[in-house]
């Protein structure tokens, strides 16, 4: 049943697509009116349906055809922004020019956006999530099964065009999945006199924007983890330099490296002098995303990924190190903070990670115990709580490393971890709900 629905798909979203594009809102009215007087006037001596139904027919045929007739030569630019967030509305301008003779009014503008195509497998998992978390719907477009779009865009009423002339207008987009969203043209288009239907130009403008996981507010946490010596220092937070801290000069001793002495300070003194250092100490965080995620788990996947954003934006890392760490094709530990890189930069591997169906839970455990000497304390995003995340944790908490755990999962999974025995969860250890994660953010605060 699941793969006939899902042949299904194609057809039904194109379907719903076009509509949704070629009717107005009043164009949808008369469409609706005509199946529905087509369904109760079959008999046509018994009902007046028949005659709405024609009216209808003839109102729809008239609209379509002058639609045709609509023609126009246009040149668009658009201007996006670097980045944008998961669910927060995106304006950005364009600005469009008439290549024709003739002043156009009553123009608008349709964004054309790549169509994901699901596998059979996330169309499967969405089916279920559907059938057993939510009620029935009959609308295409709010489907659960079927709610795949990357971005909503609302057509942009553009001003009027002068006679090869140019006008300015802004579009407004809301993200709503993470990852790049590649434009592919953008349509101008045109209703009808009795605006039901809209007749199309379209400009190929091919763009790309990366859009970056929802972040939350994340309460003042007290982390984990003291400061710690960082072998490599300064030159570890900003890749120049020497291992340690420079702290002053001082006569050579024997004994001194060479490379440390300070030739001016000799040819000015007239003895060797040599730079003195000192080790550097700072505290170090390893953010552990787990990534292990069964298409079921595909909607908590995406929060711990919006979890793991808002950590990481939160953590003043002007002063500290943060190292984020998972598996997907190959492990992963990307480290910001003091000048080596740029927060900006993990956001866009965040908004980039997928999960990971091919390796055992065995390479996460693996890639933090490696590094797990050099950090000051672990923030770990778990998807479940079965006894490889418990043993990774058990592990981590014999090298007296101060753990915070959070597993984000489906309601029907919290409550199972929630009802565990006390032994199996540690302190520091909390439950982050799906479509509850905001509010479970800010219940730690009081539980720390």
């Amino acid at each position: 049943m699941v793969r006939f629905t899902y042949r299904l798909y194609r057809p039904l979203t194109g379907l719903n697509y076009w509509l949704s594009r070629r009717f107005t809102p009043a164009g949808v009215i008369v469409l609706v009116s005509l199946f529905f007087s087509a369904a109760i006037g079959v008999d046509m001596d018994q009902s007046v349906a028949f005659e709405v139904f024609i009216l209808a027919l003839s109102l729809l045929a008239v609209s379509m055809g002058g639609a045709g007739f609509f023609r126009g030569q246009f040149a668009i630019q658009r201007e996006l922004p670097r980045y944008a967030t998961v669910g927060e509305p995106l304006a950005y301008p364009i600005r469009i020019w008439n290549r024709t003779a003739k002043a156009i009014r009553g123009l608008e503008l349709l964004e054309e956006l790549s169509d994901p195509c699901p596998t059979l497998a996330e169309f499967a998992s969405r089916q279920r999530n559907a059938a057993r978390g939510r009620s029935f719907r009959l609308t295409l477009s709010n489907s659960p099964a079927l709610r795949l779009r990357q971005a909503t865009v609302k057509a942009a009423p553009l001003p009027d065009l002068p006679a090869r002339g140019q006008a300015d207008a802004e579009v407004v987009l809301i993200p709503l999945r993470r990852g790049p969203l590649r434009f592919l043209g953008a349509t101008v288009a045109r209703a009808d006199p009795f605006g039901l239907f809209r007749g199309f130009v379209r400009v190929p403008l091919p763009q790309t924007l990366l859009v970056l996981p929802r972040r939350y507010s994340v309460p003042a946490l007290p982390l984990p983890g003291e400061r710690r010596y960082q072998h490599g220092g300064v030159a570890l937070a900003s890749v120049i330099g020497e291992s340690d801290e420079f702290v002053s000069l001082r006569d050579y001793r024997p004994g001194d490296p060479m490379r440390h002495i300070h030739w001016r300070s000799w040819a000015r003194t007239g003895r060797p002098i040599v730079r003195e250092f000192q080790d550097e100490f700072f505290v170090r965080h390893a953010l552990i995303l787990d990534a292990f995620a069964t298409p079921e788990q595909t909607a908590a996947f995406e929060e711990a990924v919006s979890v793991a954003a808002s950590f990481a934006c939160t953590i003043d890392t002007q002063e500290s190190l943060l190292d984020l760490m998972f598996v997907g094709p190959q492990a992963v530990r990307f480290t910001v903070g003091r000048g080596l890189s740029h927060m900006e930069q993990a956001l866009e591997i965040l908004a980039a990670v997928q999960p990971c169906r091919e390796k055992p839970f065995r390479a996460l455990q693996d890639l933090v115990l490696q590094h797990a000497s050099e950090v000051c304390g672990c923030i770990c995003l778990f998807l479940d709580w079965d006894e490889p995340r418990r043993e990774l944790v058990r592990q981590l908490k014999a090298l007296d490393l101060p753990v915070l755990v959070l597993v984000v999962a489906e309601a029907s999974l919290a409550e199972k971890v929630r009802a565990g025995t006390a032994e199996e969860r540690p302190e520091g250890f909390h439950v982050l709900e799906v479509a509850k994660v905001a509010e479970g953010l800010q219940e730690i605060e009081g539980r720390l």
